[in-house]
């Protein structure tokens, strides 16, 4: 079980997923927000994070010397000028979680003298408390701290353990940025609802309901996904001929190759990270 008593946890970049972090943290009751300061450069953003009863900052070093626990939460393009800035300036044995994407361990290491050190690859529905998050951590995360790391990606959502560095790329391909992939099907399914004859607004509740129902189903029954399309398609019937389009036009591959680009381009922005 992890203990948070008289820890403080800092925050470099008050942006969304930040934010996200933050509400999920007040959400589990795992920090006062009298234990959690963020800084940001955006005075609108640093009022709108202060709605939340936590202490925020135009400074990163302020942040960072108060903090036992550290979230990068930048823009991938800031990351190295922010941590040079920050070098040498981290408490000794504070732990930093990054959810900067992209950014690779060592660079971290590197460039802001971090050891323990734990990589969270997040996604949107963080924002709800339904985000799914992969994340590993270096040699240097004692236990304790550990359980801390896996307590705050919690308050986000479900979360999975890896031991490699690389498993975070393929996360990214997959749970990372696989809600921008739903939300363009349900997009287009809307799109097709309105094509066809119905209100808007019914079609978006049509389908937002069916996304939801099927998840929740799929996850209930504990079925293989084709035992699932099985159950709705009956022979010759209306699932079987609009499957039969699906198929023909490949959106399984294309998905597919969906997937491997944006895995192909994770590992690439890593590597820009490195240099």
């Amino acid at each position: 079980m992890a203990t948070f008593d008289g820890v403080t946890v800092g925050f470099v970049g008050g942006g969304i997923m930040a934010e996200a972090v933050i509400k999920g943290l007040l959400r589990q009751g795992l920090v006062p927000p009298e234990r959690i300061i963020a800084s940001d450069p955006q005075e609108a953003r640093r009022a709108h994070l202060a709605q939340l009863g936590i202490r925020t900052t135009a400074s990163n070093a302020e942040s960072v010397s108060a903090s036992s626990v550290l979230v990068l939460a930048v823009k991938p393009q800031v990351l190295r000028g922010v941590m040079t800035e920050l070098g040498g300036r981290l408490p000794a044995g504070c732990l930093v979680l990054s959810i900067v994407a992209g950014a690779q361990i060592r660079t971290i290491y590197k460039l802001l003298g971090a050891e323990a050190v734990v990589r969270i690859m997040p996604n949107t529905p963080a924002q709800v408390g339904e985000g799914m998050s992969v994340w590993t951590a270096t040699p240097a995360v004692t236990p304790a701290q550990r359980e801390q790391a896996r307590a705050i990606i919690a308050a986000l959502g479900a979360e999975i353990y890896v031991d490699g560095e690389h498993y975070l790329d393929m996360a990214t391909s997959l749970s990372g940025s696989g809600p921008a992939y739903l939300f363009l099907i349900i997009e287009a399914l809307i799109d097709a609802g309105v094509q066809i004859g119905f209100a808007r607004p019914v079609a978006e509740q049509l389908v937002l309901q069916t996304v939801r129902g099927s998840v929740d189903f799929a996850q209930q029954s504990g079925l293989h996904p084709a035992a699932l399309r099985n159950m709705v398609t009956s022979p010759g019937g209306t699932t079987a001929a609009a499957l039969h389009v699906l198929e023909k036009g490949g959106l399984r591959a294309l998905l597919t190759d969906a997937v491997l680009a944006c895995y192909e381009r994770s590992k690439y922005l890593g590597s820009l990270s490195e240099e």
